[in-house]
């Protein structure tokens, strides 16, 4: 059988000034029941002649704030009923359910709503108006004696994303739910790095940025360079070398290398909060350079950029150490590696597809980056390709592009461009320049037959002693025309008169 239900209600929950508030307390069924009431004040006496107005059987006047709750007994010895709900009653003036000043408010430390697995973040509770409260935190994990103001949330992890709100509690004062603030833990985040440009002219400069996810105010930002690293971690080929003035972090998401004239790898990642807090590393990224230096060189055989898919290139590694590696980034499976090898000079055979295509370079197992070749690869009936040199050309020398058309055919009627715009219509095939300036580089591609080959970058490096001669040559000329002039007309006539 049921147990009997109580009931008990207020007329007001708001004592006026110098008045009462009536009480009301029922049992259904209500047939022989007497009242006891009781308030916070009295936990277990009940309410007498001095605490209140008694009037008919259940109800009372009251001009006390408190919590008050009711239960009904009926029979000998006496049945008792559950404990009403409680009600609430407080003096008009010092509390009021709806008046903002005591609305509870939930303050996050740091602010940010959105946070990453094992960040720190506290999450505080404040009620204008008065101390000493008892605080109640929805959800209910955070409900741990002593229940505080406060709660400190150490190494975040997925689980405690969620809704939190809370309520205080003093003498008998209830305050209603504060509004409700999510929290959303999300896996660790890993930096993105762009580079610009890609491809580099000798001395140009370099731009680094770094994007984290959910991008927010207090991010510092960390660059590094990457250093091959002989014995990979983890999947990781490199160690990285912090660059100049990121040792305490940049505000700025965005950093720029001066001067940079080799094939290069970078990395980065951010912080934030304190005890700070970092992201992984981003995946390295790579600015390429066609210039070929001594320390360490790869030169393609055929030397060219192009290649039909049925071509065998031979790729070799060269410069001042014992051991190599070729590098591959093909555009969309990210970075490849061959092994090591323990020889001066590491030659590879590849057989091309359609998949070899990619930026290729040599790094040594003492840190140093080769130039980089992109080869490009032409499907073998799909049209020409154009013969260029893999690497960067100095100022001042001579180059010949020629149309390749594969399966033994001599191309004629070929057209030539340089950057979109016809430089030549040729017969033969081929198109030469005596000696190349820095005007000279571009894109290059040529047309047969109503076929495009894919187009090429041509790079162009500066040559002091081939500038110095544009410079001189010209002067030293005029010196040879106007000497015999001064030592005519100047010189001699000072000799005779001497």
């Amino acid at each position: 059988m049921d147990k009997p239900k109580v009931k008990l209600s207020a007329d007001v929950t708001e004592i006026p000034g110098g008045g009462r508030v009536n009480l009301s307390c029922s049992v259904s069924p209500s047939s022989g029941w007497k009242y006891y009431w009781y308030s916070d004040e009295k936990h277990s006496e009940p309410l007498t002649t001095q605490d209140a107005v008694f009037h008919s059987n259940g109800q009372i006047r009251v001009s006390q704030e408190g919590l008050y709750r009711c239960r009904g007994g009926r029979g000998d010895p006496v049945y008792y009923t559950e404990d009403s709900k409680p009600v609430s009653i407080s003096n008009q003036g010092r509390f009021d359910s709806c008046n903002d000043s005591m609305q509870p408010t939930v303050i996050l430390q740091p602010s940010w709503t959105q946070i990453f697995s094992g960040e720190t973040v506290t999450v505080r509770c404040e009620i204008q108006g008065g101390t000493q409260w008892t605080y109640e935190w929805s959800p209910a994990k955070l409900n741990t004696p002593p229940t505080s103001n406060e709660h400190r949330i150490s190494r975040a992890a997925e689980s405690d994303s969620g809704g939190y709100r809370c309520r205080g509690r003093r003498n008998y004062l209830l305050t209603e739910w504060s509004d409700t603030i999510t929290l959303t833990v999300s896996y660790e985040p890993r930096p993105v790095l762009t580079v610009s440009p890609s491809w580099l002219s000798p001395g140009a400069s370099v731009t680094l940025n770094c994007e984290v996810e959910h991008p927010s105010a207090g991010w510092s930002f960390y660059w590094y360079k990457a250093v091959p690293e002989k014995k990979p971690y983890n999947n990781v080929y490199y160690s990285f070398e912090q660059l100049p003035g990121s040792h305490k972090g940049t505000s700025l998401d965005s950093y720029i290398i001066d001067g940079q004239t080799h094939t290069a790898g970078y990395v980065c990642r951010a912080g934030r909060g304190g005890p700070e807090y970092h992201t992984d590393h981003s995946e390295p990224k790579f600015v390429w350079s066609a210039d070929v230096h001594s320390a360490a060189s790869l030169t393609v055989s055929p030397d060219r950029v192009q290649h039909f898919t049925s071509d065998s290139v031979s790729l070799t590694c060269e410069g001042n150490s014992a051991e190599w590696r070729v590098k591959t980034f093909p555009e969309d499976y990210g970075l490849h590696y061959a092994f090591w090898t323990r020889m001066p000079v590491f030659q590879g055979n590849y057989y091309t597809s359609e998949s070899e295509a990619a930026v290729y370079w040599c790094e040594s197992n003492s840190g140093q980056f080769s130039n980089a070749v992109n080869i490009t690869l032409q499907d073998d009936f799909n049209g020409p390709i154009l013969v260029n040199p893999a690497h960067a050309l100095r100022e001042g020398t001579s180059v010949r592009l020629s149309c390749n058309c594969g399966r033994q055919i001599v191309p004629y009627n070929v057209v030539f461009y340089h950057n979109d715009k016809i430089i030549q219509n040729d017969t033969r095939g081929e198109l030469d320049i005596s000696a190349v300036s820095k005007s000279d580089e571009g894109f290059y591609k040529c047309q047969w037959s109503g076929k495009e080959s894919p187009q090429s970058w041509m790079s162009i490096k500066c040559d002091f002693s081939f500038l110095s001669l544009l410079i001189i040559g010209p002067i030293f000329g005029i010196l040879i025309i106007i000497l015999p002039f001064l030592i005519y007309y100047y010189i001699l006539p000072q000799k005779v008169q001497g």
